[in-house]
């Protein structure tokens, strides 16, 4: 079992609302509207490990060793929801979101491959670390700041234990795990070219519920993702380069093979057979 490991490793390194944010700091005049909401927007967003956690431990209810680690993994994705509204509730109570809209991105998802969806959310941490560490950046107000730099951490050892259970999932069925990983890592890598990089809030999750049935679609500004990132923290080639390189370097690592690109990628998942992705699953 990977958990108790896990559970002991993600024990050591928490970090307390209470304690480690220097709620102190505030200095109100390097904080705009502008950027007030964007915090309203991704506490919202966080708020959807709700019904990623659901979906988990439905489609994992024969991995009762990654069922409790997603225990874990909730908590934490929680706590960056909870952090982001107290920071609202302190400083712009005006724009703390309200239940009705934390609740609007709570639906279920259709049942997908667990192998494909491990992928998913592993890439899905890899780039929500990024996106982290470019807000601290794009903030000047110190208390976000810091806010985003341990929840940045955070998803940065997500993405290390979901690789842990690729790993395990690898010695069960090599077969089955290297087909899946590479026909989703060709999927979440090669995404940035089309100018939309993916990322579990924005993918389609539902049949039924379609076209409403991403995170992004359930927010109150639906269109604010792309411009946050475009427009706000200019998450240019070079930040998404950084996403594709830990991508590749990992895959590489836990293939045993040497992709240097998303081209080289893209050869070996086709000697593989995979398939075109269905439908993906929603939060990492």
């Amino acid at each position: 079992m990977l958990y108790p490991e896990l559970f002991a490793a993600l024990e050591q390194a928490r970090w307390s609302l209470a304690d480690d944010v220097p709620w102190d700091r505030f200095d109100p005049a390097l904080l705009t509207d502008e950027q007030a909401l964007t915090v309203k927007l991704n506490a919202i967003t966080e708020w959807a490990a709700l019904p990623a956690t659901e979906m988990f431990l439905r489609d994992n209810q024969d991995d009762s060793d990654f069922s409790a680690f997603i225990s874990v993994w909730f908590y934490e994705e929680q706590k960056h929801s909870l952090a982001m509204m107290e920071y609202l509730r302190r400083f712009r109570p005006a724009l703390v979101p309200t239940e009705a809209e934390l609740h609007a991105v709570r639906f279920p998802a259709d049942p997908a491959p667990k192998l494909e969806t491990l992928m998913l959310h592993f890439c899905g941490e890899v780039r929500l670390t990024q996106w982290y560490r470019r807000a601290a950046e794009w903030h000047q107000e110190p208390v976000i700041r810091a806010i985003y730099d341990l929840i940045s951490r955070d998803e940065a050892r997500h993405g290390g234990a979901y690789l842990k259970y690729m790993q395990q999932a690898l010695a069960r069925d090599p077969t089955a795990a290297r087909a899946a990983f590479a026909k989703m890592g060709f999927l979440m890598a090669a995404s940035g070219r089309s100018g939309k990089p993916l990322h579990p809030t924005n993918l389609h999750v539902s049949r039924a519920l379609y076209p409403r049935d991403t995170i992004q679609s359930r927010l109150p500004d639906p269109g604010w993702l792309e411009r946050w990132l475009d427009t706000q923290l200019c998450f240019d080639q070079a930040c998404e380069d950084r996403v594709v390189g830990a991508i590749l370097r990992n895959l590489s690592i836990l293939l045993g093979q040497q992709f240097d690109d998303v081209r080289s990628l893209n050869r070996y998942r086709k000697t593989l057979g995979a398939a075109a992705p269905g439908v993906a699953v929603a939060r990492a």
